[in-house]
């Protein structure tokens, strides 16, 4: 029989990946909306189409596993998760109230382990001993990685598009840019909802196994990633403005060239980390990309400031969320 607060988890499951849309929306639209490509509603409707299509084409679901593993099964119980996701969404909306485009993808896994840990410490355990730790320093990794391979990548495009597009009519070069601004723009939406979604997969396949509704990952039923990427696509439509300012304007002053460039960086950044189940921040690789094509007109150009305030959101995300979902399960523990 479902229980009552397995229907709750998957619900507030679901709910965080509609949240997870329109914090992450201005990753996908930011450059396009303030290169006025696109105007907002455009642009929001255009990355919630790609977000959707996603569902089609990633069929793996490698990321999802790797999420699903990051606490070890003998400390998951549906209170775990239901901590685990209360945490999430607690700092989710605490940093897009304030325009911080901190991870969704961290704060996920960081509230998770965060309840796994005090689970196991009210267990008679040590707390270390229910997180996979093999998983949680490959995500802790990329927090530097994911950005620094964005940079570069969007580097070497802008340096190849200038290059080919240096004895071009600037008119023409213009035309030519806003054109592949919606291609790479669609690209990054379409990779975001991919690797984003499949996030959110994980922790219901995760509720599910724990309540022995399915035996095991692959069992999944189709409802569950149809669910979340119609989800993510909902809160991608309900946009993301304070961060999409900050995305957009703040880090760095973007043309439409450097949009293509930064946001053809960012899917590619994303497409090659889904490939090895890596479950990467889509907000710190397009960040790392908008900083690369700053950085190719002249170092002066990026905002250092703002971006090193950006870096203390991203440190502290997973151990702030840790600790938020420490605590709710502490609550939980003893109320029941």
């Amino acid at each position: 029989m479902i229980s009552t607060l397995l229907i709750v988890v998957v619900i507030l499951a679901i709910a965080f990946d509609y949240i997870n849309g329109f914090h992450d929306a201005a990753n996908s639209i930011a450059t396009v909306v303030s290169t006025k490509v696109l105007t907002p509603f455009m642009a929001v409707l255009w990355a919630a189409i790609w977000n959707f299509a996603a569902y089609f084409y990633f069929t793996d679901h490698k990321v999802a596993n790797t999420i699903a593993k990051t606490v070890l099964e003998e400390y998951i119980t549906l209170e775990v998760i239901f901590a685990g996701l209360v945490a999430a969404i607690s700092w989710n909306l605490f940093t897009w109230y304030y325009g911080v485009p901190s991870s969704s993808s961290h704060t996920l896994i960081g509230g998770f382990a965060g309840s796994g840990m005090a689970y196991a410490w009210f267990m008679g355990a040590n707390p270390i001993t229910a997180i996979n730790h093999s998983a949680i320093v490959t995500i802790a990794a990329f927090i530097v990685l994911a950005p620094v391979i964005g940079m570069i990548i969007s580097v070497i495009i802008t340096l190849i598009i200038m290059n080919i597009a240096k004895t071009a009519r600037p008119a023409t070069a213009e035309k030519w840019f806003k054109v592949g601004q919606l291609i790479s723009s669609a690209g990054l939406s379409f990779a975001h909802g991919g690797n984003d979604a499949q996030k959110v997969m994980g922790i219901i396949a995760t509720a599910l196994i724990a309540e022995q509704v399915i035996p095991n990952f692959e069992a999944m039923p189709a409802w569950v990633p149809l669910s979340c990427y119609a989800a993510i696509a909902a809160g991608t439509m309900s946009g993301g403005w304070k961060i999409v300012k900050t995305m957009g304007t703040k880090i760095t002053k973007v043309t439409p060239l450097e949009g293509v460039a930064a946001e053809t960086a960012g899917a590619a950044t994303l497409g090659i980390t889904e490939h090895f189940g890596i479950p990467v921040s889509t907000t710190h690789t397009i960040t790392g990309s908008i900083i690369g094509v700053g950085v190719v007109k002249r170092v002066s150009a990026v905002r250092w400031g703002v971006t090193i305030s950006l870096l203390w959101a991203w440190i502290l995300t997973i151990p702030v969320s840790a600790i938020l979902g420490g605590i709710t399960l502490a609550i939980i523990h003893f109320i029941l």
